[in-house]
């Protein structure tokens, strides 16, 4: 099995436990050495009272897939939770699916710097960046 392949697994058997993202019918789309993408399509559990995305969904998308990005640089064994991030929302969007991409900016030993840009593509191909995210993460012992 490929390195990538091996992430992949890693990450996808973590996601599975995450009932949020499978109640909102979010999916791991790739994995590689720090980094991560996933993706939410638009329903009306992930809207807010004016129809678009929820900034708690985004914030959530944002948020795992930075995890997930230094989850791939994290010891075997261990998982990640986080310690704080800071995330900006550019651009309410409604329909279509989010993107947010998560990328490892700094892997220390106690934590680990990331960053997300998650991407609103509408239903016709057109992309906007709609949120911006820098995350704190640190490595924790696996539960059983």
């Amino acid at each position: 099995m490929t390195q990538s392949a091996d992430l992949m697994t890693r990450v996808q058997n973590s996601f599975a436990k995450q009932g949020l993202m499978r109640h909102w019918g979010a999916r791991v789309h790739s994995v590689d050495p720090g980094a991560c993408v996933l993706y939410l399509p638009y329903s009306d559990k992930v809207t807010q009272q004016q129809a678009s995305f929820h900034g708690g969904a985004i914030g959530a998308l944002a948020d795992i897939a930075g995890g997930y990005a230094a989850l791939t640089v994290a010891p075997v064994g261990m998982e990640v939770v986080t310690v704080e991030y800071k995330i900006n929302f550019l651009a309410g969007c409604v329909g279509g699916e989010l993107c947010a991409s998560g990328r490892v900016i700094k892997a220390g030993r106690r934590i680990i710097v990331t960053a997300a840009d998650v991407v609103h593509v509408a239903e016709d191909g057109i992309k906007t960046l709609c949120a911006v995210l820098q995350q704190t993460v640190m490595p924790v012992a696996m539960r059983s």
